[in-house]
């Protein structure tokens, strides 16, 4: 009996010891060492065309579906790899022995998935892939695989950033002094956060809404304080943040300001701002909500998609100064709008097709910047010709004239988007420039 128990006893050892292997499948660091294997090889010599020939044979051709995966999602090009390994030699040897011990983390990664699924038991298998970039992101997804850039998720206070061109070196600096490498297993849960939930969608709003989300449930599935120094700076900021985005957050093309930037082109020099705004209405949802783990389902399973969904959502967290449809307004009564057209009136079925010049009016002062054209709803075959070197602004940037040829008895359009501004950048209002020409 003794005998029979003890054999059954090494059985359970064994296969649970196969079971935590397969586990860490689910964790693949292969690409990292192929990356040294095609360094090694690249640095041995000045010559392009075999650097190139290192690149694809010893890393490229034999990267993971993760490599190919982040390569994907960044647009890394081989240029990119080579510029960056030749560019930056002490930066490199500088992280080496922190990406080659990558291995050392995989029970803690595995600890962290299974902290995750205790919050959220729905959670639905990913591949986490640890490659090497070139430098465009710490780590991102692509649908139920995340990526780790592990040439900056994985470095420290001891990676060299005097190599970089002097406008990054500050940045540099302050991301590696904060040791990225100690914060690996929240970055991964946050990322595979990211693979359970919705398709994103890309406005400010709905992007804040998403990646703060994921920032506090890996908090609240790890237990521990977010790393994001956003995070942090917005709860000590709150309401000047939280203005500051409620009045920005309708901007079009604005998200460099708030996500995925150094911090350098806002006023507040913090970087990924729109974290701790959506951080902050998850949290708010997840503290007035009865079921907590009802509250985290909800949470990682928001429709961003369905726009009443995530209204009703917003409206929930009692975030804001007041409903969306209220600060919409309040943004829409400060855009400046086209209030004429000095040679015809808008809509003119009789324009002279002898008119060279087309001026537009605006209520008020733009920023100056010369700025595209877009078609009208009727396509392309109804933009007249314009000369893309004679575009130009009144002194005063109240006006703004373009040069055009135009033919008889034609019906044009002209489109006048959003990305048409104030110095404030608040957008103007689109506005459809629309006529026929008459016999002459």
């Amino acid at each position: 009996m003794k005998k029979l128990l003890g054999l059954l006893t090494t059985v359970m050892i064994i296969v649970s010891c196969k079971t935590e292997n397969k586990s860490y499948k689910n964790i693949v660091t292969t690409d990292i060492t192929h990356f040294w294997d095609a360094y090694d090889k690249i640095t041995s010599t000045q010559d392009s065309v075999l650097q190139y020939k290192y690149l694809d044979t010893l890393y490229l051709q034999r990267g993971t579906a993760g490599l190919n995966a982040i390569r994907q999602v960044r647009n890394y090009t081989p240029e990119d790899y080579i510029r960056a390994i030749n560019s930056y030699p002490k930066f490199w040897e500088s992280i080496r022995e922190n990406t080659l011990k990558i291995d050392q983390f995989s029970s803690e990664l595995q600890d962290g998935i299974e902290k995750f699924r205790e919050i959220y038991p729905e959670l639905k298998p990913a591949k986490i892939y640890f490659t090497i970039g070139a430098f465009r992101t710490g780590g991102t997804t692509l649908d139920n695989l995340v990526l780790i850039g592990s040439e900056l998720a994985l470095t420290d206070k001891s990676s060299i950033s005097t190599e970089f061109p002097e406008e990054e070196q500050e940045d540099r600096r302050t991301f590696f002094d904060s040791n990225p490498i100690e914060n690996l297993v929240l970055l991964n849960i946050h990322e595979y956060v990211h693979t359970q939930q919705k398709p994103m969608v890309h406005n400010l709003l709905s992007l804040a809404i998403y990646e703060g989300v994921a920032e506090f449930v890996s908090v609240k599935a790890m237990g521990v304080p977010s790393a994001a120094p956003a995070i942090e700076y917005g709860k000590k900021n709150a309401d000047k943040v939280r203005e500051k985005f409620e009045k920005e957050m309708f901007y079009p093309n604005n998200r460099f300001k708030w996500l995925w930037d150094s911090g350098s082109s806002n006023e507040f020099g913090v970087r990924d701002l729109a974290y701790y705004i959506g951080y902050q209405m998850a949290e708010n949802y997840y503290e007035t909500s009865e079921n907590k783990k009802e509250a985290i389902k909800k949470l990682i399973e928001l429709d961003f998609e369905n726009e009443s969904e995530i209204e009703e959502f917003v409206q929930s967290t009692r975030f804001f100064s007041s409903s969306i449809e209220e600060l919409y307004q309040k943004f829409d009564n400060k855009r400046p709008s086209v209030i004429g057209i000095k040679q015809f009136k808008n809509n003119s079925n009789n324009v002279s097709p002898r008119i060279k010049q087309i001026t537009v009016e605006f209520s008020e002062p733009l920023n100056g910047i010369n700025t595209g054209l877009d078609t009208g709803p009727l396509g392309k075959n109804y933009l007249p010709k314009i000369s893309p070197n004679n575009r130009v602004f009144s002194e005063d940037n109240k006006t703004w004239t373009i040069n055009v040829e135009l033919e008889p008895n034609k019906h044009y359009q002209i489109q006048l988007e959003n990305n048409f501004r104030t110095n404030d950048w608040i957008p103007l209002k689109p506005f459809l420039i629309e006529f026929k020409t008459g016999n002459k």
